[in-house]
């Protein structure tokens, strides 16, 4: 039995028992001889031979026989004699608890806990994301990791994903340390390998049981004239920022439906963080540009799949993040390699090269994290929406 296909199922029917409230679900394999199970247990018994439906309609069983089992351990007979724990709770802390020891959760309740107000917050809005579990993709920096920190800020447990383990583990640390408990995750994954992608959901469903966000914010980027860019650089964009998102939505979207499958109710997020670029083209940066208006198309052909699955899929196209790593990176930042490739005319400095992208934003400052968080926000509030491109640009590029 796949334990990290059943997971997501199991966090819906805690989510629908809950009525929607903030859920966590662990699990755990443990030999059969080994495992002690105390009075919150509640044994599922499911024929060896069963399939995942199989197996599912039996856990809906024992679900609906003990009502209330939000805070119940679950135990169902897994391969080869062993015996897979289910627990869910309302925060991280409990549901580890049930499973590692058999016992009562306790804790804090997420959800319900004071939070300090935050620049990365919306005030008020941003209560659409507490309580949630997000997975953030190359979160541990840039604006990535604004997006982490302003999900964090808002009461949401986030998972950090990005091929710098370190980063995200830095990161996951300082949150933690703030907040006094767990409220952020890291995790390795490299957007542009299906193996890689595939572990790293497998591991959410069995720690986190499933997701109620998922920002695909993974891009890369290598500016060059068509004249000049050579095939590899061209295949390494396309790579991580089209086919990286196909594989983050497909087994996101696997997860998700499981998920759903045990709470109709409950809709789910998927938000790619595009670009200008996918509304407009970028001179002399086509590969860049290329990847996300190919990524707008796969958004909106998602977006019609998906819906029935309770999944809303959707993009927001932010303006120049001048102050993050992508621009002002010293060696390898967009400001350094516009300079060398002479993008822009007459440009001695990279000041110069800086100055002449922010005369380009009527609203003459760069986009901000504040300002993807709103419409990360919005996205998730608005429940009528689904396939759409929002440009958060400062007036630079506009929809007709």
């Amino acid at each position: 039995m796949d334990a990290s296909a059943l997971a997501p199922y199991f966090r819906g029917l805690a989510l629908s028992e809950a009525g929607g409230g903030p859920i966590v679900v662990a699990s755990s394999a443990l030999d059969a001889s080994a495992a002690q199970l105390g009075p919150p247990a509640i044994r599922v018994e499911v024929p060896v031979e069963a399939d995942e439906r199989a197996a599912q309609l039996a856990l809906r069983s024992a679900v609906e026989a003990a009502r209330g089992a939000v805070g119940r351990l679950f135990a169902l007979p897994a391969a080869e004699g062993g015996v897979l724990l289910l627990a869910a709770a309302r925060d991280m802390e409990a549901a580890t608890i049930l499973v590692e020891k058999g016992g009562a959760p306790g804790g804090p309740v997420a959800g319900v806990r004071p939070r300090e107000a935050s620049s990365g917050s919306a005030r008020g809005r941003d209560l659409v994301v507490d309580g949630r579990i997000a997975l953030v993709t190359g979160g541990a920096q840039g604006f990535g990791e604004e997006i982490v920190r302003g999900l964090s800020a808002s009461g949401a447990l986030v998972w950090i994903a990005d091929l710098n383990l370190a980063g995200a583990e830095r990161l996951a640390s300082e949150l933690d340390a703030k907040a006094g408990r767990r409220v952020a995750l890291p995790l390795a994954m490299d957007v542009s390998r299906e193996d890689s992608v595939e572990a790293a959901f497998a591991e959410i469903a069995l720690r986190s049981g499933g997701l109620d966000l998922v920002v695909s914010n993974a891009g890369v980027l290598k500016a060059a004239s068509l004249l000049d860019q050579g095939l590899a650089d061209f295949d390494f964009v396309t790579r991580v920022n089209y086919t990286g998102f196909f594989l983050v939505a497909k087994h996101a979207a696997r997860l998700l439906a499981r998920q759903h499958a045990g709470c109709p109710s409950h809709r789910t997020d998927l938000i790619q963080i595009n670009s200008k670029s996918g509304l407009a083209g970028s001179n002399k940066n086509g590969a860049y540009a290329g990847s996300k208006f190919g990524g707008i198309g796969l958004v909106q052909s998602f977006a019609l799949e998906l819906v029935e699955r309770g999944i809303k899929v959707n993009a927001i196209c932010p303006g120049n993040f001048f102050d993050g790593p992508l621009w002002s990176d010293p060696d390898r930042g967009l400001f350094v390699q516009y300079l060398r490739t002479g993008k822009v005319p007459g440009a001695k400095s990279v000041a110069e090269v800086k100055a002449f992208y922010e005369a380009k934003v009527p609203m003459g400052r760069g986009c901000e994290g504040p300002d993807v968080m709103r419409a990360i926000f919005y996205l998730v509030e608005q429940q009528y929406e689904t396939g759409q491109a929002l440009p958060v640009t400062g007036g630079q590029v506009m929809l007709a």
